[in-house]
């Protein structure tokens, strides 16, 4: 039988269930396993859904860029529909173009920059509230400035009022469907349980906050410098501009999307600081001879050298997104193999990412490895924390900006230790985030005489 026929070699498993409770038990770690076992392309099945994992770049380009019209999003983000709608993250076709070509002005560099001293005055906020030799979960107090600062940036709202209650329902809403996703038996929606009744209820209260805004931006000629601002402005050729739907929809994906991912990428990278003191020092040396007593500006950012390669590390260890899925819509050659029709394919940052093939010591946290141009000299898809090809996260460069920013302006004026005796476990759900936060102790730096003292 020729090779582009056969099916790609995979882990026998059981009868009905396949692969399915390795992939439960572990999932990172089994992917992985298949992969150094099988190779570049292995074949599972959880249940009834036949799967082709995909490891090395070059097949995840052909994915996300060569041949990206023939393939559609995950199964899995559909079950976000009920929360998200047709937002730029869970729609499809020529709807998504459009979608996404109307909102690409917002995320031009020029009106991310001008976020710059949000994302820092914010940051300052939460450190008023620090108080040195204090426990803190800093996964929580990530979440929560994120959550601020996109609730700003995104609908020109402070921190009291509105912006309190969508961000505490969208709390909500994100554990409600990490909960449904690593469910294997998913209650329906309509059935009144405690978690549904919470999560109807969350979803109609950003709904009320969100379409009044939307409707009070519409009747204002007042243009309010956020991203909602920009979106509802946004025509395309023919003139038209997005429904109180459609802004609706791509309100709620951004504010879920902009705050998880960098909170978390944060969480990780103060994990990582605090086991790695070498790297710490280094980021510290390096914002000392930057900033010194002063909180970081967008004019510092081309100076942050090792804080941005701190956060790009950060993102390659512990990748906030961690599995890309897509389904083929049309036959297509992936490897020298024919993947039919209906089947998935899984891409794994977890798995390139830490791949000795593209990356030396990939266990080892070391800023220091992107120093080099590493990124320019490694295959293109060997690093890809926000996807690729025309679905690349329309938010990456907001997102990093962020992360390095908020990094900046906290390691300025604190070192953070992860508390003794605590175990911090990875809990690999629609992202990668700890299972049951980060408690770390706050101790703070003074800057004085050109050095950093505590």
């Amino acid at each position: 039988m020729p090779r582009s026929v056969a099916t790609p070699p995979g882990p026998k498993g059981r009868f009905l269930s396949g692969n399915l409770r390795e992939f439960q038990e572990n999932p990172l770690a089994f992917l992985e396993r298949i992969a150094r076992t099988y190779g570049d392309v292995v074949s599972l099945r959880l249940g009834p859904v036949k799967i082709w994992a995909l490891n090395h770049p070059d097949l995840i380009e052909q994915v996300l860029v060569d041949q990206n019209r023939k393939f559609t999003k995950h199964f899995a983000l559909r079950r976000a529909k009920p929360t998200l709608g047709e937002g730029l993250l869970t729609s499809e076709g020529d709807f998504w173009r459009r979608q996404r070509k109307l909102a690409q002005p917002a995320f031009h560099k020029d009106r991310i920059a001008s976020y710059a001293s949000i994302m820092v005055d914010y940051t300052e906020r939460m450190l008023a509230t620090w108080n040195s030799g204090e426990t803190r979960d800093i996964q929580h107090e990530m979440m929560k400035t994120t959550l601020q600062i996109v609730a700003k940036c995104l609908f020109d709202a402070d921190v009291e009022g509105d912006a309190n209650d969508v961000s505490e329902a969208m709390e909500t809403i994100t554990h409600s469907f990490n909960d449904r996703v690593r469910s294997v038996v998913r209650t329906p929606i309509w059935l009144p349980t405690r978690s549904n009744v919470r999560y109807l209820k969350a979803k109609r209260r950003i709904d009320e906050v969100v379409l009044r805004i939307v409707a009070e931006r519409r009747k204002s000629t007042e243009n309010h410098g956020d991203l909602l601002s920009m979106l509802i402005q946004a025509r395309d050729d023919d003139n038209g501009g997005m429904t109180d739907r459609q802004l609706r929809d791509e309100a709620v994906t951004l504010f879920l999307a902009g705050h998880e991912t960098t909170a978390n990428t944060l969480a990780w990278a103060w994990l990582l600081l605090s086991r790695h003191p070498d790297a710490e020092a280094k980021l510290h040396e390096e914002l000392d001879a930057v900033l010194g007593d002063r909180p970081p500006t967008i004019e510092d950012l081309p100076k942050l050298k090792y804080t941005e390669n701190v956060v790009t590390e950060t993102l390659r260890y512990y990748p906030t997104v961690w599995l890309l899925g897509r389904e083929a819509i049309e036959p297509c050659e992936l490897g020298g193999y024919r993947l039919p029709r209906g089947h998935t394919v899984w891409m794994s940052q977890w798995v390139v990412h830490r791949d000795p093939r593209f990356f030396a010591e990939p266990d080892r946290f070391f800023p220091d490895r992107w120093a080099d141009d590493l990124a320019k000299k490694s295959p293109r898809y060997a690093y890809f924390p926000f996807g690729g090809g025309p679905r690349i996260c329309i938010g990456d460069s907001f997102a990093k900006m962020e992360a390095v920013l908020m990094l900046a302006t906290i390691a300025r004026k604190f070192r953070l230790r992860l508390v003794p005796g605590a175990t911090v476990a990875m809990l690999p759900s629609i992202t990668l985030r700890a299972d049951g936060g980060i408690p770390m102790t706050i101790y703070q730096h003074e800057y004085a005489n050109d050095s950093l003292v505590s």
